[in-house]
C-alpha cells in the first residue's frame, strides 16, 4: 500500500514533520480505528482522524440527531436533525476526506456484539457517556488485546487516558467499581460547555495518532484532567493493579458480563419504585389517588413544559424544603430525564421517606406520550 500523488499533497504538512514523515502517514493509511459514539467526543475524534488520513474508521451509534445535540456535536448539521447519527457523521467524513473507508454500526454495543465488532479494528476510541458502556468497552478491549483511548466530559471538566496496553492499566485499575447510581449525572442532566468535548475529543484523536505512528509519550498510566473554567490541565498517575478483575494476574472477568446490572441500572435506588409516563397518566386520571407531584428541575426549565399540579422544588432546595413533601400517600418525583429525581429519592429515603416514586424518563417521556397520544 502506497500513498498516491493526491494523498502526498493532501498530507504534505504531516509528511514534512520529521517525527511523522512518509512512513508515519503510511501507517495512518493502513490503520483502522473504531469510534464508539458520534456525539460530543466522537465528533472531533472522527473529523480529525479522517482529516489526518486514518484509512478505515468505524462508527458505532444507534441514536438520531437531535436539535439539542448541535451545541457541541459539531459533526452533525441542522438539516440532518432526525437522521441517524452514523449516517450524518458518515456524510460529514466523506466530505472531509473521500479516501477514508467507513464502516457503520447503527445499533447499540452490547455484551453479545462488542467483541465481534472491536476485533475488526486496531484501536478503539471511547466517546460514550455512561458507565455501563465504558466498562463493557474496557473489558472487551482487554479481552481482545486492543488499545482503548478514553475520554469523558461533564459541565466544564474532562478527562483523557489510554487503557489496554499490554503492560499498562485498564479502566478498572483506576475505577474498580462504578459510582453509586445517580451520583454522577449525565451531560443531559448536568449540562456541558459546548466547546469542552472539542478539547477532550481532540486530545483523544492526538493519542490515537500517537499510538498508530509510535511517536511521543502516550497517556498510559496517566489520567489527564482538564478544567475549562480555571484553564488548567492536571495529571493523575496510576499503575496496573495486579488484583484487577479484568487485567490483573488472576482475572475473574474472562468473558463479557451484564454491565447494566454491574452498574446498578436494574437495582438502582434500592426499593425506590418507578412509574412510566403511561402509568402516571393512569394514576392521575384515577380520582381516588391522592397523588403528589414534585418537579425537581430548575425554574428556567419549567419553560420547556410542566405537568399540571406539580410542585416545583429544585433539587438544590430539597434539603431546606423537605417539610413541603408529604410522607404519606404516593409522591411522584420527576426531572427532565429521570436522573436528578432518582438522586433526590435516594437522599430523601435516608431522611425517612418511604412513599416516593420516580418518573422513568422524566418529563421528556411524559411529553412524548401526552404530545403524541
Amino acid at each position: 500500500m502506497l500513498l498516491t500523488a493526491h494523498e502526498l499533497e493532501r498530507y504534505r504538512r504531516h509528511i514534512i514533520l520529521p517525527e511523522l514523515g512518509h512512513e508515519g502517514q503510511l501507517k495512518l493509511k493502513q490503520a483502522s480505528v473504531l469510534i464508539i459514539g458520534t456525539g460530543g467526543l466522537g465528533s472531533p475524534v472522527a473529523m480529525y482522524l479522517a482529516a489526518s488520513g486514518v484509512g478505515h474508521i468505524g462508527l458505532v451509534d444507534f441514536d438520531v440527531v437531535d436539535l439539542s445535540n448541535l451545541q457541541r456535536q459539531i459533526i452533525h448539521r441542522t438539516s440532518f436533525v432526525g437522521q441517524q447519527k452514523t449516517w450524518s457523521a458518515s456524510e460529514a467524513l466523506r466530505e472531509i476526506n473521500p479516501h477514508v473507508r467507513l464502516s457503520v454500526f447503527d445499533h447499540p454495543l452490547n455484551r453479545n456484539n462488542a467483541l465481534e465488532i472491536i476485533q475488526q479494528f486496531d484501536i478503539i476510541c471511547d466517546g460514550t457517556d455512561n458507565f455501563a458502556t465504558r466498562y463493557l468497552i474496557n473489558d472487551a478491549c482487554v479481552l481482545a488485546g486492543k488499545f482503548n483511548v478514553f475520554g469523558s466530559i461533564r459541565q466544564f471538566e474532562g478527562q483523557v487516558s489510554v487503557f489496554g496496553s499490554p503492560d499498562g492499566p485498564c479502566y478498572r485499575c483506576l475505577f474498580p467499581e462504578p459510582p453509586e447510581p445517580g451520583t454522577v449525572p449525565s451531560c443531559a442532566e448536568a449540562g456541558v460547555l459546548g466547546v469542552l468535548p472539542g478539547v477532550i475529543g481532540t486530545l483523544q484523536a492526538t493519542e490515537v495518532i500517537k499510538q498508530i505512528t509510535g511517536i511521543g509519550a502516550p497517556l498510559v498510566g496517566r489520567l489527564l484532567k482538564y478544567d475549562a473554567l480555571a484553564m488548567h490541565f492536571g495529571e493523575v498517575k496510576f499503575r496496573k493493579d495486579p488484583d484487577c478483575a479484568c487485567c490483573g494476574d488472576s482475572p475473574s472477568i474472562t468473558e463479557l458480563v451484564d454491565y447494566e446490572a454491574f452498574c446498578g441500572a436494574q437495582q438502582q435506588w434500592g426499593h425506590a419504585e418507578e412509574v412510566s409516563a403511561a402509568e402516571l397518566l393512569q394514576l392521575i386520571s384515577d380520582s381516588t389517588n391522592q397523588l403528589t407531584l414534585i418537579d425537581v428541575r430548575a425554574p428556567f426549565e419549567l419553560l420547556e413544559g410542566e405537568i399540571e399540579g406539580a410542585i416545583n422544588i429544585p433539587m438544590d432546595d430539597i434539603p431546606d424544603r423537605m417539610n413541603d413533601i408529604p410522607k404519606e400517600g404516593p409522591v411522584v418525583v420527576f426531572c427532565h430525564l429521570g436522573m436528578r429525581s432518582r438522586h433526590v429519592i435516594n437522599f430523601l429515603k435516608k431522611e425517612g421517606f418511604s412513599n416516593l416514586i420516580n418518573l422513568t424518563g422524566g418529563i421528556a417521556a411524559w411529553q412524548a406520550l401526552t404530545d403524541n397520544p
